[in-house]
């Protein structure tokens, strides 16, 4: 799958169409998006969505260049730490117990994308 937007008006516009480029590509995998940008003091979620009895936090990283490195480099501890701590809130805030609980990457690069299941799990750090 690809896209063919460029980052020529700002960043935040970017990143705004890459997750809606990946929103729509998980929803092609079969997907069912049931929240997008969770905020917590602790960051933001970009997607949650079932994968069938999957619970499935969704990180989309972008990059227009690889000069800081490719979207997948800029996972750094601290980041992942954020994620797990902000999906552990949403899990309680919403009070659910019953599904698998999975970690995935969706890296947009040039208009490509790619899909990394099981990217860290809650034991990574």
């Amino acid at each position: 799958m690809k896209h063919g937007f460029k980052m020529d008006k700002n960043k935040r516009d970017y990143g705004f169409f890459n997750e809606k480029f990946a929103e729509k590509f998980l929803q092609n995998k079969g997907f069912k998006i049931i929240d997008k940008n969770f905020y917590t003091r602790y960051g933001e979620i970009d997607i949650i969505a079932l994968d069938k009895d999957t619970l499935v936090f969704v990180e989309v990283r972008s990059r227009s260049n690889k000069s800081y490195g490719s979207p997948l480099e800029s996972i750094d501890t601290s980041k992942v730490s954020k994620i797990i701590k902000t999906a552990k809130l949403y899990i309680s805030s919403k009070n659910i117990n019953h599904l698998n609980i999975r970690f995935d990457v969706v890296s947009v690069f040039n208009g490509e994308i790619e899909h990394i299941e099981n990217a860290f799990n809650l034991d990574y750090l």
